[in-house]
């Protein structure tokens, strides 16, 4: 495991010494808008830090742009932080992105650290150490990687989550599974029903999942890209959505759902993925996720914005499929007459 990567309620009483030791000049907390009501008063109070100063971001992807960081770099400035200061980002995936992104081009870098307050951001997004921000909808193309100085992991913060954010982070746990390890996908393809109580138990394993790809590959040359089955049309999916805002609100998980989905068909036509193994990922993803139906017009216009996808390299779109489950394979160009396929096997549950 990770030697930055603190488990449990010891976590809150590392930080405590930790920030003894240290001896910051000043102390920031970034919450947005959902974890500054939920989870700050509970956080001020086991670790008793009353000099820190607070910042607060609205929630949502949304907000994470660079408005959002030019009004935390104003902030920072005329609370006089200064290069010696910290930023603990206390919430989900959004604000671990945006406020290690804001840590580390505040004055070439300030010290930050993660405490992640959702499924997604504990098992995904705030470890690996890539922070950024989107362009306008198009997710994740300004960023650093930078490991944080320390990551407290406690699941009491699941409390305070929505069913929604728990299915969001849940896709990310599946993930794990179909990229590294089969018996971990199946043990969680039978989990009774997404809920705290059923979860807590796979959350340190599906973390040591990403440590293991990341500390074996830090910047992604590599290994390191297994990670994103599923991203590729999982975000042009999600940016979709970012765009049409009449539409039903998709979370990031539940984006990239469908996108695992997708990405198993195209898995079986172009490097091996046996048919019932893809069969099985659409069973188990149907049983958990919410059928979304897109009419092909809608397809297009997701497809037009794969070419924005940050792993794109000259002009191809690379992505990552299964062999079998467990059984990456990295860097594989899919035809263009296979995309809408892949849809109509989603959409034929």
């Amino acid at each position: 495991m990770e030697e930055n990567i603190i488990f449990g309620s010891k976590g809150l009483i590392f930080l405590i010494k930790k920030l003894k030791a240290d001896q910051y000049s000043s102390i920031f907390v970034l919450t947005d808008t959902n974890t500054n009501t939920n989870c700050l008063d509970r956080f001020l109070k086991e670790t008793n830090l009353n000099n820190c100063k607070i910042l607060t971001m609205n929630a949502g992807e949304e907000n994470k742009n660079l408005r959002t960081c030019e009004k935390l770099w104003n902030e920072l400035s005329e609370l006089g932080a200064d290069r010696n200061s910290l930023l603990i980002n206390l919430g989900g995936g959004v604000v671990t992105d945006l406020g290690g992104f804001v840590a580390c081009t505040f004055k070439r870098g300030i010290d930050f650290y993660n405490i992640p307050t959702t499924l997604l951001s504990m098992v995904d997004a705030s470890i690996g150490g890539k922070t950024g921000i989107d362009l306008g909808v198009l997710k994740n193309q300004i960023g650093i990687i930078k490991e944080p100085k320390f990551i407290l992991i406690d699941t009491k913060w699941l409390e305070t989550l929505p069913q929604d954010e728990i299915r969001s982070g849940f896709a990310e746990m599946l993930k794990h599974g179909l990229i590294c390890d089969p018996q971990y996908w199946k043990e969680l393809k039978f989990i009774r029903s997404i809920s705290e109580k059923y979860l807590v138990p796979f959350i340190k394993p599906s973390i040591q999942i990403k440590s293991n790809v990341v500390s074996e590959d830090p910047i992604e040359k590599g290994i390191r890209k297994v990670l994103n089955f599923g991203h590729t049309l999982g975000h042009a999916i999600e940016s979709y959505f970012l765009i049409h805002t009449t539409k039903n609100k998709l979370l990031h998980g539940e984006a990239i759902a469908i996108g695992m989905v997708l990405e198993a068909y195209l898995s079986t036509q172009l490097v091996g993925l046996n048919k019932e193994e893809a069969k099985e990922i659409k069973e188990t993803f149907a049983r958990f996720y919410p059928q979304i139906n897109f009419r092909l017009e809608e397809v297009n216009e997701i497809l037009e914005l794969l070419r924005h996808d940050k792993k794109n390299k000259a002009g191809l779109i690379n992505f990552v499929l299964l062999k079998s489950i467990g059984t990456p394979v990295i860097d594989v160009q899919v035809p263009q007459h296979l995309y809408v396929k892949a849809f109509d096997f989603y959409k034929n549950i």
